[in-house]
């Protein structure tokens, strides 16, 4: 049996304004599950793991979406002229240029230009 895939949950108090971000700002293939629920197919992926700092948040649980770009000032530049809110200036960390978007139903979704090597650059090895 292989893993076949991954799906990733984001919970919102305005999905539908979200999904129409998804759809329309992103323009992310989707499929209608039934009832306008849209299920949306992403860009390459790649996952981290990284180590744990203080408890986990009150559900349980500590995760965090992240989308990357190759110019994140160009980004956040279409980005503004959209729905979604790009909250600050690009922040220099030491493994990549970041920003945080706000999406409908205070939904925080990390941008980021990353510094080093990326899985999904067809260099990743199984």
């Amino acid at each position: 049996m292989a893993v076949i895939g991954a799906h990733m949950l984001l919970y919102t108090s305005e999905p539908e304004k979200v999904r129409a971000i998804f759809r329309d700002v992103f323009k992310w293939p989707n499929v209608d599950a039934g009832e306008g629920w849209l299920i949306f197919a992403l860009p390459p992926a790649e996952l981290g793991v990284h180590p744990a700092e203080g408890r986990a948040d009150a559900s349980g649980g500590r995760h965090q979406v992240t989308l990357m770009c190759d110019d994140i000032r160009e980004t956040i530049a279409q980005f503004r002229e959209t729905a979604v809110v790009v909250e600050g200036e690009p922040r220099d960390e030491r493994w990549g240029i970041v920003s945080m978007m706000r999406l409908p139903g205070d939904l925080q979704i990390m941008l980021y230009e990353p510094r080093h090597r990326v899985a999904i650059s067809g260099d990743a090895r199984l």
